[in-house]
């Protein structure tokens, strides 16, 4: 197939773009700068000019493509509204390019407080996770001949990782303390972004339409063990942040650190023959280039 990858060069993109090429499968990736493309075209992959705010862009490249996968969004959460609109704007964008034709479309969502796979959120209920509206926008196109399925990620993980577990590292050496709040024992799910790479190409290749599928491979690592081990490896102490100083300590981070961000990909195994076999989340944080990228 030709597949039309947004976030492309990402974290999660570009694992994917990987897993798809050495499968046999060709990509058109966006590019949105001039080093995005070399980086892209150096894999192997076509560049496709564009963001994801630019909607004929992203028409254009569906429209060229057997299928998409939609890795891309803007992780500005000092501005997270404008990003969740725009992630919901370009994932209309492109099932109105592939409406009619029964090709698929792959798409990236959030785990939703340990739902299974089979359970749709309700997005009244659930105001803190806005980007669930992709999700429901996503299914609900299934009826409009699009074979349609998201992926819902928990943290993930590995070489590269530039998201919510480097941010703790650069606290506690801000801070002088690795902090966990309350009593640590809260949750987060996990995945290798090389785990989640191969079950995104098994979406694309055999996912029926409406389909929802979990990349989990740790079910819940304790707040607390992540805390511990960058504390370790930092030389510093380890300790708890009451609840109600957690936005001061942690920032914006704040209330993900104190919630519990469980999943179960049991379905989603049983169903994509897909098994995780990559390093979990705790014994790839103990590595060197979790510690030694700049902040």
């Amino acid at each position: 197939m030709r597949v039309f990858v947004t976030g492309a060069t990402g974290f999660v993109g570009g694992a994917v773009v990987r897993e798809l090429l050495g499968s046999g499968h060709q990509v058109l990736g966006l590019a949105r700068s001039d080093t995005s493309a070399e980086r892209l075209a150096a894999t192997g992959a076509e560049v496709h000019r564009g963001s994801l705010e630019d909607l004929d862009a992203l028409r254009t490249g569906a429209s060229a493509s057997d299928g998409v996968i939609h890795t891309g969004f803007i992780h500005d959460f000092s501005n997270y509204a404008a990003c969740v609109a725009t992630d919901l704007s370009a994932v209309e964008t492109l099932i109105e390019a592939l409406a009619g034709s029964d090709r698929p479309l792959v798409i990236s969502s959030v785990m939703s407080h340990g739902r299974t796979e089979d359970e749709i959120p309700d997005l009244a209920a659930h105001p803190e996770m806005p980007r669930l509206a992709a999700e429901l926008t996503t299914l609900a196109a299934a009826d409009r001949g699009v074979r349609t399925s998201a992926i819902r990620l928990p943290q993930v993980h590995g070489e590269g990782d530039h998201a919510f577990v480097p941010t703790l590292i650069d606290i506690a050496r801000a801070k002088g303390v690795s902090a966990y709040v309350g009593n640590g024992t809260n949750l987060w799910a996990a995945v290798h972004r090389e785990d989640a790479a191969l079950l995104y190409r098994l979406a694309l290749e055999n996912a029926q339409a409406g389909s929802v599928l979990h990349a989990v491979a740790d079910e819940g690592v304790p707040v607390r063990e992540i805390a511990e081990v960058i504390g370790r490896r930092l030389d510093i102490p380890v300790t708890s942040v009451p609840v109600e100083q957690a936005g001061d300590h942690f920032g914006w981070l704040g209330h993900f650190v104190a919630s519990d961000l469980t999943g179960t990909s049991t379905l989603t195994q049983k169903r994509f023959g897909w098994t995780p076999t990559r390093l979990g989340l705790l014994a790839d944080l103990d590595h060197d280039y979790y510690f030694n990228q700049p902040s």
